[in-house]
């Protein structure tokens, strides 16, 4: 029977520490998803047109895709140049689809290309912002599209110099989009209309984020990529799949949430891994957000969209105006917290995948972070962090590695009691509790430390998989990338024979830190009690094993916390050992009592 339930145990282990990533955030995303469901199912039908649809494909469509930027004649892009972000906006149409990030690039490689945010509909990846106007049923008034051609009265975007883009219909409106930039990600989009011809005017102004490619999901179910919202206060995700196939479920529309008016900002987009372009539309209106698909030749559109819930009618010889912030770049998380305190964006933090344990997870950052800051280095940070749990749990570890150390020394009198009542399973468990209670040993203790450590260690997992802080950030030697797993590979002699050995298998991949923590882990083991079972105790040995390659492809930042924290729990062990004695606690001041017969 112990046999058995050691088995399942660790089995057990084996199974949470590999599925724990998938579950967790499968069930997170099912219930964002059921809390959003049931605020759709509350939201009254749209009264407003629907957003002009981006079809993704060229034609006499007023959304026809955009030359190629190598072809686009030089008048017909206007530069933008910020102190992290430069591009251009394409005149036709008044498209936001030309961006990339000064402070990041794709590899390592000084020579890599920069990170893009944006691009053009004949590049290989479309994606772009643009904000217009819708008129009301019926309406015979001429808008801009995408084919229109704008006219800027400036030559270049910077965050010192906004650039407002004209465009006349004929018939007496005047159409304006303000485009103004900070200094990091974030852009100001003032839609104005001049009304003059000489009749009231009623017009729906809207802004969408739309995606003419399906990328390539890198992080499952840990972290979510595709379109994500925050409206009226629900956080909803989707995947690129389900936004198909709920678009041609429900006509063409995925999903779609009102953002009442008010002094907080709701906010929809399409996120990755690191990078987010987002739509901030105004409070002060309400607004309808929606996901939608449109299926084309190609890949397809994947459209996040605003549209002002009614009309904004403009008198005669007046003017209306309204500002959508617009967000394109890097997820830094003190970044969103401070959009989210300036411009009043609710839960702008939310587009960085912290989970269920946010509350744990945030706060874990912020501390390594800050060590990060005095020390200079995330590896450092990591360790000087790992410190800083154990002497937070010092007494809760010294108390449970004092149960273990006598439980070690305790093993020949239990060893004793099994083979004495081997035939009687009561009588033995019986023996066994005195035994317990005579030497004061609590066998359940050593559970303590791991318990405390798991949900240190997922969220440490966490903060290096999704924060961008993490990416690409180096120790010392060759782990230049904390985030990533260890490069080294002992089964190519650590890049001494000329082949990768995880062409083969992925399981062939076993770095320097995943054997150093198997040998930390090995020396742990050696601290604790034996089992006094043979094929316990073979299970037992196996385990650094089994855990060294689940962990070898691991983040090597995870398995670097993981090796110190084993090396200060061993050297805690010992210090403890060295003082603790049956019968007598530190010191030992009596005898161990026999045991009974």
């Amino acid at each position: 029977m112990d046999n058995k339930r050691l088995i399942l145990a660790v089995a057990l282990s084996v199974l949470i520490l590999l599925g724990f990533e998938l579950i967790m955030p499968k069930l997170n995303h099912q219930q964002v998803r059921q809390q959003a469901s049931q605020a759709t199912q509350a939201t009254p039908p749209l009264q407003a047109p629907k957003p002009v649809i981006d079809t993704g494909s060229n034609g006499s469509s007023p959304v026809a895709v955009p030359s190629p930027r190598s072809q686009a004649k030089p008048d017909a892009r206007l530069p933008i140049e910020a102190a992290r972000v430069k591009g251009s906006l394409d005149l036709t149409g008044a498209k936001l689809d030309d961006l990339v990030l000064r402070d990041y690039r794709e590899t390592l490689n000084a020579n890599s290309p920069l990170v893009r945010v944006l691009e053009p509909g004949s590049d290989p990846q479309p994606n772009k912002v643009q904000l217009g106007w819708s008129a009301p049923p019926g309406s015979d008034i001429k808008l801009p599209d995408s084919t229109t051609r704008w006219t800027a009265d400036g030559r270049a975007l910077s965050a010192d110099q906004p650039v407002t883009l004209s465009w006349n219909n004929g018939a007496g409106l005047t159409f304006q989009l303000v485009f103004s930039v900070d200094r990091d990600f974030m852009f100001a989009v003032t839609q104005r209309v001049q009304n003059a011809t000489g009749k009231p005017v009623s017009l729906y102004p809207w802004s969408r984020v739309s995606r003419s490619y399906t990328p390539e999901v890198t992080g499952g179910y840990l972290v979510h990529e595709g379109p994500i919202a925050v409206i009226n206060g629900h956080l909803e995700e989707r995947s690129y799949k389900s936004l198909e196939k709920d678009s041609a479920a429900n006509g063409g529309v995925a999903w779609s949430a009102e953002q009442p008016s008010g002094t907080q900002h709701g906010w929809a987009g399409i996120t990755d891994k690191y990078w987010l372009t987002a739509i901030i539309p105004p409070a002060a209106t309400v607004q309808t957000g929606s996901y939608r698909y449109v299926p084309n030749s190609g890949a397809g559109t994947y459209q996040i969209d605003f549209i002002a819930a009614s009309p904004t009618v403009i008198a005669p010889g007046a003017s209306s105006s309204s500002v959508t912030h617009v967000f394109a770049g890097a997820k830094e998380v003190h970044l969103l917290d401070g959009y989210m305190d300036r411009l009043h964006i609710t839960d702008f933090w939310k587009a960085v995948d912290f989970g269920w344990f946010a509350f744990l997870t945030k706060p874990i950052f912020f501390v390594l972070d800050w060590l990060n800051n005095r020390l200079g280095n995330f590896g450092l940070a990591l360790l000087a962090f790992t410190l800083l749990v154990k002497t937070l749990f010092f007494p809760l570890a010294t108390k449970s590695f004092r149960s273990m150390s006598k439980m070690k020394l305790l093993s020949p009198k239990m060893t004793a009691v099994r083979e004495r009542f081997k035939d009687d399973p009561m009588q033995m468990n019986k023996e066994m509790m005195a035994l317990y209670k005579t030497e004061g040993v609590n066998p359940a203790s050593g559970c303590l430390p791991m318990l405390v450590q798991i949900p240190v260690f997922w969220c440490l997992y966490k903060d290096l998989y999704v924060t961008i802080e993490m990416r690409q950030a180096p120790f010392f030697g060759w782990i230049r990338d904390l985030s990533v797993p260890d490069p080294t590979n002992i089964f190519n002699l650590f890049g001494a024979l000329p082949f990768d050995p995880t062409a083969i298998s992925p399981m062939l991949h076993l770095g320097i830190w995943p054997i150093v923590l198997g040998a930390t882990m090995f020396m742990q083991q050696r601290m604790n009690p034996p089992p006094p079972d043979p094929t316990q105790a073979k299970l037992f040995q196996i385990m650094p094993v089994i855990f060294t390659f689940v962990l070898a492809r691991q983040p090597a930042g995870l398995v670097i916390y993981y090796c110190w924290n084993n090396t200060l729990t061993v050297a805690q062990q010992w210090l403890i050992m060295r003082s603790t004695k049956l019968g007598g606690g530190v010191g030992g001041k009596r005898a161990a009592r026999p045991v009974r017969s």
